[in-house]
């Protein structure tokens, strides 16, 4: 059993905090994956194959596999951040016409955290995503809000009400 013990001051955010989460359950900088392969921790959209210059995206996180996806989750329930999954996949057209926008206003909203899961690099997590692009909205640990489809104008307005 781990306890969390967290002082935040008003320098602190709550992305740093989900980073320091996400960083101790990775243990370090590295995690064995199933197949007993050590493999780096991603940040940014590194594990998608989506082409992306890497400064427009370095404060999205990616999850590359179901155990990724789950330990974000976790960390997100327990730090209770602020946060936004951005469920697409790397065929989908209106994916990659989104995920510039969503990579882009990840700097303009600082207190959510910006996450994006390919539903085909973590199928049991996202069994329940019926459609590309899904975003997930979250407040203190829990789901709130769900916005199906694209839009640019449309997801700014839904990340300024939730930031």
């Amino acid at each position: 059993m781990v306890l969390w013990i967290v002082v935040l001051n008003p320098s602190s955010s709550f992305r740093g905090l989900f980073e320091a989460c996400y960083r101790s359950k990775q243990g370090g900088m590295g995690t064995e994956t199933g197949n007993g392969k050590e493999e780096a921790m991603k940040n940014g959209l590194d594990v998608t194959g989506m082409p992306l210059p890497s400064s427009s995206h370095s404060s999205v996180h990616s999850a590359g596999s179901d155990p990724q996806l789950k330990q974000m989750l976790d960390c997100l329930k327990s730090t209770k951040c602020p946060a936004v999954i951005n469920y697409g996949a790397s065929w989908c057209g209106v994916c990659s016409q989104i995920l510039r926008p969503f990579c882009r206003f990840s700097t303009e909203f600082k207190n959510l955290t910006f996450i994006y899961a390919d539903i085909d690099e973590c199928p049991e997590t996202t069994q329940n995503i019926r459609y590309t692009p899904t975003f997930h909205f979250y407040r203190d640990g829990e789901r709130v809000d769900e916005m199906l489809g694209t839009g640019e104008e449309r997801l700014h307005d839904r990340l300024w009400l939730h930031s």
